[in-house]
């Protein structure tokens, strides 16, 4: 009998941790992500759900600590990045919603317009493959690049064909993009970089993404778990007036609001 009555308890405490047992860790940068993600808190915890937001400062912990258990879901990422991610590290992990997006921009302490950009400038951009050709893109739209027709969304330096101005190119970690301003002439930054820097991409940069952009950022989950009762409580709350409201007011442009269901 005793033995019966430890693998009970075993059981149970599988099945519980499978449902995440009413904690739903989730991983998120501090801004605005963790500060979205704070809004709803008290909201998921009326419903016995235990919010808790665990902070990252990089794109790559938060996907490994998803895949190892670590975490529910996480929250930093748009989907290219996030389908990027897995085809290299062989991660089985699926989006459950998109939420907002931060419209990337491209930003200089030098310069106070794009027209004013010297000829051979030097520009920053994320290092990572995703979000490398998602900047080079948006030079691209605003003509000061051209990249070879079949580079897709992950362009890379290697890819601009045609360069009449001569801009210089160099990678460096996202995070590191608002610091390197100093260093480069102009730098494209990733929102939830910028905003904290004090930089909002709607008012502050030379140029930016427009509202149309694909790169909403999405809620992560182990692929299976995107229906997860926990999971959808924490999407129906983010996706809200309330929390519609709160970018809109929040971030005055620099974040916007991708309501619509699961990402496909």
């Amino acid at each position: 009998m005793k033995k019966i009555c430890v693998l009970a308890l075993t059981v149970s405490l599988c099945f519980a941790g499978a449902s995440f047992a009413g904690t739903l860790r989730v991983g998120a940068t501090p801004t605005p992500h963790a500060e979205i993600l704070a809004q709803v808190r008290d909201d998921l915890k009326a419903q016995g759900v235990d919010l808790q937001i665990v902070e990252f400062t990089d794109y790559v912990t938060p996907n490994l600590a998803l895949s190892d258990g670590e975490l529910d879901a996480n929250y930093f990422q748009h989907l290219p990045y996030l389908q990027s991610f897995c085809k290299d590290r062989g991660l089985d992990l699926a989006s459950a919603a998109t939420i907002h997006v931060e419209p990337m921009g491209l930003f200089s302490k030098k310069f106070a317009t794009l027209e004013g950009l010297k000829d051979g400038a030097l520009i920053a951009v994320p290092n990572d493959p995703t979000n490398c050709g998602r900047a080079l893109l948006l030079l691209q739209s605003a003509g000061l690049i051209r990249l070879a027709a079949d580079s897709g969304l992950t362009a890379t330096e290697l890819d601009v064909e045609e360069n009449k101005r001569g801009f210089k190119f160099r990678s460096l970690e996202a995070a590191q993009l608002p610091r390197s301003l100093d260093d480069v002439d102009a730098a494209v930054i990733n929102g939830n970089y910028a905003l904290p820097a004090g930089f909002n991409p709607a008012k502050d940069a030379l140029l930016v993404e427009g509202a149309d952009s694909p790169y909403a950022n999405v809620i992560a989950v182990k692929a299976g778990n995107e229906n997860n009762a926990d999971v959808q409580a924490l999407i129906k709350a983010l996706q809200s007036d309330k929390v519609s409201k709160y970018i809109l007011g929040a971030y005055a442009g620099g974040v916007l609001p991708a309501f619509g269901g699961p990402a496909k």
